[in-house]
């Protein structure tokens, strides 16, 4: 059965390693009968989450704020599983992705007891380095306290500049996970 999947890609570089990481995974999902929808967050205005408790009134629109959100809501409601993709910025995930994810809850706040939708979920990062501990920890909560089940990991290190990438078997790692679902 295919899956509808949601790739939400923090990097701010369209033709990056992280793009490049998610396009190989898109491929081998596509390849696979799933559906895939990716957002380049640094392309998109979203505001950061205000914390105003005031969403959730319109499960078509949920943050009282209006921007770009509203172009992901209605994908990430109807994904099976969520792709968080980042590059590895000062020790942890960027802040395009964090902000978006943040503005999530007012999905959650559709339901009486502001419970998420219950999804899986997928970790696709690059970095010059190797210290991916803090974005796995954050990762890894983040999974336990949602209730979503991780599906897998791709981390990448040692890919500073566009194109250091290229030939990496890393990709082949993000392809043959995207293969595997259906």
């Amino acid at each position: 059965m295919s899956k509808k999947i949601i790739i939400l890609n923090g990097s701010p570089r369209k033709k990056g390693n992280t793009a490049a990481l998610t396009a190989a995974f898109k491929r081998g999902a596509e390849e696979a009968g799933n559906q895939v929808s990716e957002f380049f967050l640094g392309d998109m205005n979203i505001n950061g989450c205000k914390g105003c408790f005031g969403g959730g009134k319109d499960c078509n629109s949920p943050c009282v704020q209006k921007d770009d959100m509203d172009k992901i809501y209605p994908v990430y409601r109807e994904a099976d599983i969520v792709i968080l993709a980042s590059p590895l910025y000062y020790w942890t995930i960027s802040g395009q992705l964090k902000t978006a994810f943040d503005r999530l809850f007012a999905v959650a706040e559709c339901d009486p007891d502001y419970r998420n939708p219950k999804k899986d979920m997928v970790l696709i990062m690059a970095a010059e380095g190797y210290g991916f501990e803090e974005s796995e920890y954050w990762y890894d909560r983040l999974e336990k306290h949602l209730g979503w089940k991780s599906i897998g990991k791709v981390l990448c290190g040692g890919v500073m500049n566009v194109g250091d990438i290229s030939e990496h078997e890393k990709l082949d790692e993000a392809y043959q996970l995207g293969v595997t679902i259906h």
